[in-house]
């Protein structure tokens, strides 16, 4: 059996937690156009007949400019050690740039295969325009593998998994075959939440918001879930919560209907919104609201 482990890097934006959705068959990690939406290290496992792939899901790599952004990069560097191959996604839609090219340099000296992707192909029309980046990227450093894909649209992915089993270990699984992930199921009820107020409130709400599980009470049939919503701006807090509190009553509905398929169950969801000023910049508070380990 092939068992290892596969990091997926690259700057915001660029598609990593789609195609671990896709690849798991579920959604596990949040998703948006919002660039820095993945902020914790996300393992999603993948089991067939003859594989266990270990995928790890980093927050995209960027120039930080408070200390949650050093966190979140100094996270996604930590886990490219010691992995098997190391999947570098860029959005070929927009090129390859400065911003792959400072990722590029963090990840080259790993000593492991790097495949690089292409995503977002769905996009490119032109398919031209798609040729002359895969040759101008052949240029750039000698990539194990260069594969055009869709994450959003499958295009490519069992092509892709396939590659990665070739480089992976002969090796007995790590993991159980009915583990799914190494994140708890109430950080994933926090993102579900989070997810939606990135959806709804688009370019009004970049970073300054988190979300975190304050009572999660499961019985036979159903769950009760109650979550806070940290900002770091009075008039951020305003937003999100509406006129009348119909903008939170609308982020409420769409989260439960994600945490009703994921569960199985009838969720019960309260949701409360509250200012804590520069949070990014306390790290009192990541441990609290689950970005930080007590050990780092």
């Amino acid at each position: 059996m092939k068992c290892g482990f596969v990091s997926l890097v690259g700057r915001p934006n660029v598609g990593k937690s789609t195609l671990l959705n896709n690849i798991l068959g579920m959604k596990l990690a949040i998703t948006s156009n919002v660039s820095g939406t993945t902020r914790n290290i996300i393992q999603g496992i993948y089991n067939d007949n003859d594989s266990q792939i270990i995928f790890v899901d980093t927050p995209g790599i960027h120039k930080p400019t408070h200390k949650l952004g050093n966190l979140m990069n100094k996270k996604a560097y930590n886990n490219t050690e010691g992995v098997d191959v190391i999947l570098f996604l860029i959005d070929v839609s927009t090129g390859f740039g400065r911003g792959d090219q400072f990722v590029l340099d963090r990840i080259k000296d790993k000593g492991v295969p790097i495949f690089l992707l292409l995503n977002k192909i769905d996009q490119v029309k032109d398919k031209t325009k798609l040729l002359e980046e895969i040759n101008k990227v052949k240029e750039l450093y000698d990539f194990a593998e260069i594969i055009p894909i869709s994450a959003k649209k499958s295009d490519n992915v069992g092509d892709l998994l396939t590659c990665i089993k070739k480089n992976l270990p002969d090796s007995e699984q790590i993991y159980s075959s009915e583990d799914l992930t190494n994140v708890s199921t109430r950080f994933i009820m926090a993102e579900f939440v989070r997810e939606k107020i990135l959806e709804l409130t688009h370019d009004e709400i970049p970073h300054t918001v988190t979300c975190y599980v304050e009572n999660f009470e499961e019985n036979k049939n159903s769950v009760h879930i109650q979550v806070l919503v940290v900002v770091d701006r009075d008039n951020v807090k305003k937003i999100i919560i509406g006129k009348n509190g119909s903008m939170l009553k609308e982020i409420g509905t769409l989260a439960r209907k994600d945490m009703e398929e994921f569960l199985e169950k009838k969720v019960f969801l309260e949701t409360y919104v509250k200012t804590l000023k520069n949070w990014r910049d306390e790290e009192k508070y990541f441990i609290e609201l689950g970005l930080k380990d007590e050990d780092e």
